[in-house]
């Protein structure tokens, strides 16, 4: 019997392979059949990962990229159909935000976020949807923030503002798209250690246990927490789920301002 989640013939486009959810993706994708184009600033990094897929019997390439440039993102996809002609999947996963209280942050600032969150997202749904049409199919899935749909304060005004836009350019590519075979969706993680939040929980050590008290399943999230998603989305096991918003987040989202998580003993 065929596995509803086999990717055997695929190739996937993730960005931000180098690291955090974006490798994990990556290495998901590979296990279950897919092929690999992998983007990254982090060339080295990107290179890694490619090395642990070609470990597992898989095609993968490395491509450095920045997701805020335009004529890096068409050379990646050039380099995309020169190595393999085609495209299923698209993991939008790479961009930053820039922190700064909303009456003291530079509009420079905010335009780097933008371009990096929004933008390039775009831009990289734009090449992408192009090519997934001409096949008549495809799935795309930009990784968002609850900070799409519920405020975070804490300086994070330009980071909400353009996850804000991703969420509504998800659902309007799906709209858009749904018809000609192509699926659009968002994952919009709580709180994942990725290399970034680390370094922000070095500098304040107090800043895990705040996150803590608004997760419910008490733990913050692992970049392998997105592996499962990503293996769902790009197969045909969703084939009639697009425009979906889906939270990852340990219960985050569903818990109210005024709730309090249940505190268990760790098993010793």
């Amino acid at each position: 019997m065929t596995s509803l989640f086999d990717l055997s013939g695929r190739v996937a486009l993730v960005s931000g392979a180098a690291s955090g959810m974006g490798r994990a993706m990556s290495l998901a994708l590979a296990e279950h059949g897919a092929d690999l184009v992998l983007a990254d600033l982090n060339a080295a990094g990107a290179q890694q990962t490619a090395h642990s897929i070609q470990q597992l019997g898989r095609k993968a390439i490395a491509v450095p990229c920045d997701v805020s440039s335009p004529d890096s993102i068409r050379a990646l996809f050039s380099k995309l159909d020169q190595e393999f002609g085609r495209l299923d999947f698209l993991g939008n996963v790479a961009g930053e935000g820039v922190l700064g209280k909303p009456e003291e942050i530079s509009l420079d600032d905010v335009e780097k976020t933008w371009r990096n969150l929004v933008y390039g997202r775009f831009c990289m749904c734009q090449e992408a949807g192009r090519r997934m049409i001409a096949a008549g199919r495809g799935s795309i899935v930009n990784i968002g923030s609850l900070a799409s749909i519920s405020a975070l304060g804490r300086s994070h005004i330009a980071y909400s503002m353009a996850m804000g836009a991703v969420v509504q350019m998800t659902r309007e590519l799906s709209t858009e798209w749904s018809a000609l075979g192509v699926r659009v969706n968002a994952i919009l993680p709580a709180q994942v250690l990725n290399p970034s939040l680390e370094k922000r929980i070095e500098a304040d050590p107090g800043l895990k246990d705040r996150f803590l008290q608004g997760i419910p399943a008490g733990r913050l999230g692992h970049p392998n927490d997105i592996q499962g998603l990503a293996v769902l989305l790009a197969s045909d096991s969703s084939s009639w789920i697009t425009g979906a918003l889906i939270p990852m987040d340990g219960g985050n989202l569903a818990m109210n301002c005024g709730g309090t998580r249940r505190y268990v003993d760790p098993v010793t």
